[in-house]
């Protein structure tokens, strides 16, 4: 290999091995020691797993192009109030009116059920004691609202609305929690390729707070100790370019201490979702 230029061999390389599970620290380590120069090395590890895009074969597992927040803000007229790059984390304030919040509130509790997580063992849906909120899905474009809440998404990242799923809304009460999990599918599970037929991947998650709990229920990075303040109208986008750990998009709702807290999530694929 070159000590200077990143060719699509080492991409390949860089991304194979993140994704059975090296670090980029150790990744630099043999770069370092196979004669790459730091800065050299640096750029090649930060071009692949930031996300940017590859040409990689998509069963693979290997990183895939990834939704981009527009940080001009112009798309939605949202507030951009911080940003991380690795995770790749954008919290925005102003997404959502708090009319917006309280009307798709008012149009989701009718139809609320204990929330279910997907079981990739099977491929279908149960009830886990990780997730203890009440929920309910809006079809894609099920009625104005939702329309226009998912048109504002598309337009600030640059995603098409077929690409993403319907919204999903759920309820936590005093002391409910969603423990630390990820939104990728995990490919190695047997119930995870007709899941993937209806779209492919998640690539990235766009989760909207509809109310302001009054203690608890912040959205969790542990790893990278990043903490997400619930506020009624704001929102918190993370991508995950492969299916693996390595994305540290490693996230939870924790506990809802007093009140209660409402969000609404959409959930976008790589290709249309039907």
């Amino acid at each position: 290999m070159s000590n200077s230029q990143v060719t699509p061999d080492l991409r390949r390389w860089i991304a194979e091995q993140s994704a059975v599970g090296h670090t980029p620290e150790a990744l630099l380590g043999s770069m370092l020691a196979s004669g790459w120069s730091a800065p050299a090395a640096e750029q090649a590890l930060d071009e692949v797993l930031r996300g940017r895009p590859l040409e990689v074969d998509q069963t693979t597992g290997l990183p895939v192009p990834v939704p981009v927040p527009d940080l001009s803000a112009t798309a939605v007229g949202a507030q951009v109030i911080a940003t991380m790059l690795n995770p790749r984390i954008v919290v925005l304030g102003a997404v959502l009116s708090h009319d917006e919040c309280d009307e798709l509130v008012a149009l989701a509790r009718p139809k609320l059920a204990r929330s279910e997580t997907l079981e990739l063992t099977t491929g279908g849906n149960a009830v886990h004691e990780a997730r203890t909120s009440q929920g309910m899905f809006f079809a894609r474009e099920e009625n104005p609202l939702c329309a226009r809440i998912e048109r504002r998404i598309a337009d600030w990242f640059g995603w098409p609305i077929e690409n993403g799923e319907g919204l999903q809304v759920l309820h936590y009460g005093p002391g409910a929690e969603y423990k630390p999990h990820y939104d990728y599918f995990d490919p190695a599970q047997p119930g995870t390729a007709p899941v993937l037929r209806r779209g492919g991947q998640r690539v990235a998650s766009v989760v909207m707070y509809l109310n302001t709990p009054t203690r608890g229920g912040g959205t969790v990075f542990p790893d990278v100790q990043f903490e997400v303040a619930p506020v009624k109208g704001n929102a918190v986008f993370f991508s995950y370019d492969r299916p693996h750990p390595a994305t540290r998009s490693l996230h939870g709702g924790s506990p809802v201490i007093e009140g209660e807290k409402w969000v609404a999530t959409k959930w976008l694929r790589e290709r249309r979702f039907e």
